[in-house]
C-alpha cells in the first residue's frame, strides 16, 4: 500500500516537472471569472473598472497547524529539510518581483503579500511534518533541481486560507453592489405611483396640505423624523375622526381595543412598512435624505413605500434631486410650491445683554453648558424660563413647551438647542442665536465645530412668528454683535441643493457576506462591505460608526448574526456611559437566554429614583430614561426576552415626571453643582450676562410672575431666598449682587484669618 502511494507521488512529481518544462508562464487571473459574474461597476455609472478594495480591512484568519495526513512520506522520498536553507529559499521567493506581480494579479497587494508571506514562512518553519508535495518541492529547490517560483502555488493556497475573501471577491462585490436600490423593492415597482412634492420654507403650510390628503384617503401612512411629530399626527388624525395607530421604535399604540390595525398609521420614518399597501403616504422633511447618518431611512421610504400617492414635504432645494431620483423609477413628480404664511425679519441690532430680553424670546444654544449658563443668568434676574434640549424625554419637552406657550404662565423666555427646529409648536416672537457654531460629525465620522448652514439657520429662525401662534410676525437676531453680520450673510445665501441620498447595508446583505467570511467580526464585515460597495452618483453609503461602535462593544458576547445585527441598530446615545453599560448587560443577559424581567431592570437602574439634587443627577436620570427606551425598543424585536414592556413603560412615565421636576428646578440644580465644583463662583464669559436694570417689558413680566407666585405659594419654594426676595419686590438685583460681593469678601477674610491662625499654631508647636 505504501509502495503504491510512493509510486503515485513520484508519477505526479514527474508530471509536474514535465508540465513546468513545456508550459507557458501562467496568465493573470481575470477578475470577474468566479461563477461567471460580470465585473461590477464603480461609483460612476460610466466607469466599469471595479474599485480596488481597502485591504487594510482584511483581517487574517488564524490557520490551525495540523500534521500532514500522509505522514513523513516526503522525507522518506527525499531527505529531511534543513530549516536554515529553507529560510534562505523563502526569503529569495519574497524578494522576487515576478512573484509579487503574479500575487497582485490574484488580489494580493503589497500589504496582503507581506502578511501572507510572514504567515506562510512561520507555517513552514514551525511544522515538523509538511505535506509530501510541498516537502518534495522544497527539497528539490534546496538541491538545485527545482525553481524558487515553484513555491508560488503553495504560497497562494496558504494565502487564501488566511484571507478567504480572495477566493470570493467577485461574489462579495456582487452582494455589495448598491447601484440600483430601486430594484430592492419589487412591490413598489409593480405599481405606478404618483409623487407629489410639497415644497416651501418652515411655516408655509406644506405639511398641512399633505396631511389633509392623508386624512381624506381610505388608508395612509405618515413618516416623520421624530417621535414628537409622529405623535402629533397620531393625535390630530384621531381628533379628526380618522382612526390612526402610532408606531415608533419604542412604542406601538392601537386605537382599536382589540389591537386590530387601523387603516392609518403615524410612524417614525425608520419604522414604516414597505410591504403594506396604502392609498396615501406622507414623507416629511424629505431634505434629510442627505443626512450622513439617517438618510438611508428617507431613501428606503421614497423608493419602497407601496402607496398610490407619495406626498413628500420639504425644502425646495430637494426638488431637482427628487425629480431626478424618481426618473430612475419611471415616476413623474408633481410640484406644489408654498410661501411662508407669516413674515419674519432679521433685526438690525444684536441683543448683547440678557436685560434686553422680551416676552416671547427664544435663545438658541448649541451646547448644554451654554443652556445652563444662560438659564442661570436669566433666573438671577428674577425671571422664569423654559428649557428644551435634545436629550430630554419627549414628555418633558412637551411640558416645557406648554409652559412657555401658556399666556397665563409667568414663563415668557425659552432657552433651547436646535431641538426646537422641528417637532414642537412654540409661540416664539424672536429667535436669538447665542452662537452660530455647533458641534457636527462629518461624512468620515469625525467630530468638528462648524458654522451652521443656511438650511439649519432657516429651520431654526422659521420657528419665530408661527402661523398658529399669538405672534403674527417673527424676528431673528444674535446675542453677540459680531455674529449679526455673519447671520445675515448665512440667511442671504441660497440653500445648498440636495445632491445625494443615503444607503445602508441590510441584514440580508450582511448575512450573505458572513456566509463567505464566517470568521470575520460584524464590524469587519461592515467595513469590507462599505469598502467594496458600488454606488452611482445619486447615492452615498451612510456613516456606520455608531453601528461599528456597538458591534465592537458586544463582539465578545456569543450571539447569532441576525440578533447581533439587530442589537447594533439600536438607537442609543454612545456618549452616555450608563447607557453603554446597560446595552452591554442587555446583550449579555440575552446571550444566556435569560429573559430581562421587570424586576431585573428595576435592580439595574436602582428603581425607585428620586428627584435630582444637581445637574449630574439630572443627566443620570436622562440616561436612565434612555435605557428604558432601549428596553422598549428591544422588546418589539425580541418579545420573549424582553417581556415586561408595559411595566417598564409605566415607570418610564413616572421617571419623565421626576425629570420634569428637575428641569423646573434647573437653576437650583445649577447652583448646587457650582457650589460643589472647585471653580464655583466664576462668572460666565458671555457678554451681557451680568445683572443690570431690566427693560420695561421684563419688569411687566416680573410683576406678572410675582402675582402668579403669590397665588401659588408652593412655587416660591422652588427658588433660592435671594430670588424670592427679588420676585416679591423686597430686593433689587443690584442690591442682591452687592450683598453677594460683601458676603464673599467677608468669607474670604474669615478664611484667611483662619489660615493665619492655623499657621501660627503650627509654628508654636514646632518651637516646643
Amino acid at each position: 500500500m505504501a509502495l503504491n502511494r510512493c509510486v503515485d507521488l513520484l508519477r505526479r512529481r514527474c508530471c509536474s516537472l514535465l508540465r513546468r518544462a513545456v508550459a507557458p508562464p501562467p496568465a493573470p487571473l481575470s477578475s470577474g471569472s468566479v461563477l461567471g459574474f460580470a465585473p461590477p461597476l464603480s461609483r460612476s455609472s460610466s466607469d466599469r473598472t471595479p474599485r480596488a478594495p481597502d485591504t487594510s480591512l482584511f483581517v487574517p484568519v488564524v490557520v490551525r497547524s495540523e500534521e500532514a495526513g500522509d505522514g513523513a512520506v516526503g522525507a522518506e522520498l527525499t531527505q529531511p529539510l534543513d530549516k536554515g536553507e529553507i529560510l534562505k529559499v523563502l526569503n529569495k521567493f519574497y524578494k522576487r518581483k515576478e512573484m509579487q506581480k503574479l500575487a497582485a494579479d490574484q488580489g494580493l497587494d503589497a500589504r496582503l503579500f507581506h502578511q501572507a508571506f510572514i504567515s506562510f514562512r512561520k507555517y513552514i518553519l514551525e511544522m515538523n511534518i509538511l505535506s509530501a508535495d510541498l516537502h518534495i518541492i522544497l527539497s528539490d529547490i534546496c538541491c538545485g533541481a527545482g525553481h524558487i517560483d515553484d513555491i508560488f502555488p503553495y504560497f497562494m493556497r496558504h494565502a487564501k486560507q488566511i484571507f478567504p475573501m480572495l477566493d470570493c471577491m467577485d461574489d462579495l462585490r456582487k452582494i455589495s453592489d448598491l447601484r440600483v436600490p430601486a430594484n430592492w423593492y419589487p412591490e413598489a415597482r409593480a405599481i405606478q405611483r404618483k409623487i407629489v412634492f410639497h415644497a416651501g420654507p418652515t411655516n408655509s403650510g406644506k405639511t398641512y396640505h399633505a396631511i389633509q390628503r392623508y386624512l381624506e384617503a381610505k388608508s395612509g401612512v405618515y413618516c416623520g423624523p421624530l417621535k414628537l411629530l409622529a405623535h402629533e399626527i397620531f393625535e390630530k388624525s384621531n381628533a379628526a375622526g380618522v382612526p390612526c395607530d402610532l408606531v415608533t421604535g419604542e412604542e406601538r399604540t392601537f386605537v382599536d381595543p382589540e389591537g386590530k390595525q387601523s387603516n392609518h398609521v403615524a410612524c417614525t420614518i425608520e419604522m414604516c412598512s414597505v410591504t403594506t399597501p396604502y392609498e396615501v403616504a406622507v414623507i416629511d422633511e424629505i431634505q434629510m435624505i442627505r443626512d450622513p447618518s439617517r438618510g438611508w431611512a428617507w431613501t428606503r421610504a421614497l423608493l419602497g413605500l407601496c402607496a398610490e400617492e407619495i406626498h413628500v414635504c420639504g425644502e425646495a432645494a430637494a426638488i431637482n434631486f427628487i425629480t431626478e431620483l424618481m426618473f430612475t423609477t419611471g415616476e413623474e413628480v408633481e410640484v406644489h410650491n408654498y410661501k411662508r404664511l407669516t413674515p419674519f425679519s432679521i433685526s438690525d441690532q444684536a441683543v448683547e445683554n440678557l436685560d434686553n430680553l422680551e416676552p416671547g424670546d427664544c435663545i438658541v444654544c448649541f451646547s448644554k453648558n451654554d443652556i445652563y449658563s444662560v438659564n442661570r443668568q436669566i433666573e438671577i434676574r428674577g425671571l422664569e424660563c423654559a428649557v428644551i434640549y435634545g436629550s430630554l424625554p419627549p414628555g418633558t419637552k412637551l411640558a416645557q413647551a406648554k409652559k412657555f406657550n401658556d399666556p397665563d404662565d409667568p414663563c415668557k423666555i425659552l432657552v433651547a438647542t436646535d431641538a426646537i427646529g422641528m417637532g414642537l409648536n412654540l409661540s416664539i416672537r424672536r429667535i436669538i442665536f447665542n452662537s452660530l457654531v455647533k458641534p457636527s460629525v462629518n461624512e468620515k465620522g469625525e467630530k468638528e465645530l462648524v458654522t451652521i448652514s443656511t438650511s439649519q439657520a432657516l429651520q431654526i429662525a422659521g420657528r419665530a412668528g408661527r402661523f398658529s401662534s399669538v405672534f403674527k410676525e417673527g424676528m431673528v437676531t444674535t446675542m453677540h454683535r459680531d455674529d449679526l453680520p455673519v447671520l445675515k450673510e448665512i440667511l442671504s445665501r441660497p440653500v445648498d441643493p440636495v445632491e445625494t441620498a443615503g444607503l445602508h447595508p441590510t441584514a440580508e446583505q450582511i448575512e450573505m457576506f458572513a456566509y463567505h467570511l464566517p470568521d470575520a467580526t460584524l464590524s469587519n464585515l461592515i467595513d469590507i462591505f462599505v469598502s467594496l460597495s458600488q454606488v452611482d452618483g445619486l447615492y452615498f453609503v451612510c456613516n456606520i460608526d455608531d453601528f461599528k461602535f456597538l458591534a465592537d462593544m458586544i463582539q465578545h458576547i456569543p450571539l447569532n448574526l441576525r440578533s447581533r445585527y439587530v442589537f447594533c441598530t439600536a438607537p442609543i446615545n454612545k456618549k452616555q456611559p450608563f447607557v453603554c453599560t446597560s446595552f452591554l448587560k442587555f446583550a449579555r443577559q440575552f446571550s444566556r437566554d435569560e429573559p430581562l424581567t421587570f424586576d431585573w431592570v428595576c435592580r439595574h437602574i436602582n428603581w425607585p429614583l428620586v428627584a435630582p439634587k444637581n445637574i449630574k443627577d439630572l443627566v443620570h436620570l436622562e440616561a436612565v430614561h434612555d435605557v428604558l427606551d432601549l428596553y422598549l425598543w428591544l422588546s418589539y424585536r425580541f418579545m420573549d426576552m424582553f417581556p415586561d414592556a408595559n411595566l417598564v413603560r409605566e415607570i418610564q412615565q413616572e421617571l419623565d415626571g421626576i425629570i420634569q421636576v428637575g428641569v423646573r428646578n434647573i437653576t437650583r440644580l445649577i447652583r448646587t453643582t457650582e457650589a460643589q465644583s472647585p471653580s464655583s463662583g466664576s462668572e460666565s464669559k458671555t457678554p451681557g450676562l451680568g445683572p443690570q436694570s431690566p427693560s420695561p417689558a421684563l419688569r411687566r413680566a416680573r410683576a406678572s410672575k410675582s402675582q402668579a407666585n403669590m397665588k401659588e405659594g408652593n412655587r416660591i419654594t422652588e427658588h433660592s431666598l435671594g430670588s424670592r426676595l427679588v420676585q416679591e419686590g423686597l430686593l433689587t438685583p443690584e442690591l442682591l449682587q452687592q450683598l453677594r460681593k460683601e458676603w464673599s469678601r467677608d468669607h474670604n477674610q474669615n478664611g484667611n484669618f483662619s489660615k493665619g491662625t492655623a499657621a501660627t499654631a503650627n509654628k508654636k508647636k514646632k518651637k516646643k
